[in-house]
């Protein structure tokens, strides 16, 4: 079963850094988890995201699309990047995503993709 593994930001590290909000310690933890995902054969995909200032937020539920600069709820927390993992089961997505959070030193959101 696959699942996203979302890395939420809190924001803190922003005014310190302009391109991205992981310390050189963080990344390099990060690279090792990466690898460790991959050679595990667990690794789908992932990414790291701008800052929620460079999102743009398409509406065209309407007449006509309206685009609005920014993310699409102000908050002091973002989204700061992703994993798409495969695991046997939440206990072990989990597991996972506790190796995952130690790494990135952020907080992690698990959810399961739909199955249809």
């Amino acid at each position: 079963m696959q699942y996203l593994v979302s890395v939420i930001d809190d924001g803190q590290a922003l005014a310190a850094q302009k391109d991205d909000s992981a310390t050189a310690g963080e990344m390099a933890a990060i690279d090792v988890f990466n690898d460790r995902l991959q050679a595990e054969g667990r690794w789908v995909f992932a990414g790291g995201l701008g800052f929620p200032s460079a999102a743009t937020v398409v509406d065209n539920r309407g007449e006509q699309a309206v685009f609005t600069d920014g993310p699409f709820v102000e908050s002091k927390e973002f989204l700061a990047g992703f994993w798409i993992i495969e695991a046997a089961d939440l206990d072990e997505a989990l597991k996972l995503a506790t190796d995952g959070s130690k790494a990135c030193n952020r907080r992690i959101e698990v959810r399961p993709f739909l199955v249809r």
